[in-house]
């Protein structure tokens, strides 16, 4: 346990960590939070990293709940909620057989697709096209979002594939995300739990950490409150992008090595 809490190159590598998933977490609907398990994986492996950054997760959702408050879609919650949590008990169940090189190998692909499909319809029909709730498509991006954020906290991009096209509000899209994977990280806490993860020297590392995750979600929070959709949507489909081929990058280069 010291040794992890002695080492320099942990703090450099994991404080940069939470602050960015606090902003994505507080802001920009889970955008960038992949990035909080690989930039900590540079330094301890990849299945601690998860383990340290999920009681982490838990009180930034906390605090972005609180900062979002009563502002959500429950009609997206009620049809991606129950996906999602056939989702965490496939990759609670297949746990021991799937990295998550290949999980984010998966989103990054997904990702692409995404994008692809908005600049579709950005040439055709124009940046105001919203899709209409889809219960279907809800719920099959639910189960890939749960699926996705139990092995790799990467839930955020199919999490957006269904979300983004619906053309809510900022605000309503982000509370909406905030709800979406605070439910998740709760319940995500139990079988992390069971699978052992939560040793002492994880949840030490956790404990040093928190302090640092409600500065970068208020920071978040602060942003998103401040931008016109006109930016918002642009910007977070630019973010999934970039996010889209360094989990690409990442994923090939787990089957190169």
């Amino acid at each position: 346990m010291y040794e992890l809490l002695a080492n320099p190159w942990f703090y450099a590598a994991a404080l940069p960590a939470v602050l960015l998933a606090g902003l994505s977490k507080g802001g920009f609907g889970g955008s960038m939070g992949f990035i909080g398990v690989p930039l900590m994986a540079l330094v301890i492996n990849p299945i601690q990293a998860a383990a340290i950054m999920l009681p982490v997760l838990v009180i930034m959702d906390m605090v972005s709940l609180w900062t979002w408050r009563g502002v959500y879609s429950r009609t997206t919650l009620a049809i991606m909620l129950p996906g999602s949590l056939v989702g965490i008990g496939i990759g609670w169940f297949t746990a021991t057989m799937v990295t998550a090189d290949m999980v984010r190998f998966i989103v990054g692909a997904i990702a692409v697709i995404f994008v692809g499909r908005w600049l579709y319809q950005l040439a055709r029909h124009g940046s105001n096209h919203a899709a209409k709730p889809n219960r279907t498509a809800g719920s099959f991006w639910g189960l890939v979002s749960g699926f996705t954020s139990f092995v790799a906290h990467v839930g955020g991009p199919p999490f957006q594939v269904y979300a983004l096209p619906l053309r809510m509000d900022p605000k309503v899209f982000t509370g909406t995300s905030v709800v979406f994977f605070a439910i998740l990280n709760a319940i995500k806490l139990v079988p992390y739990f069971l699978l052992g993860q939560f040793d002492s020297t994880n949840l030490a590392a956790s404990a040093v950490l928190m302090p640092a995750a409600p500065l970068g979600t208020l920071a978040g929070a602060w942003l998103v409150r401040r931008m016109r959709p006109e930016i918002f949507y642009p910007f977070t489909y630019c973010t999934v992008a970039v996010i889209a081929v360094k989990l690409i990058y990442d994923g090939v280069l787990d089957v190169l090595n």
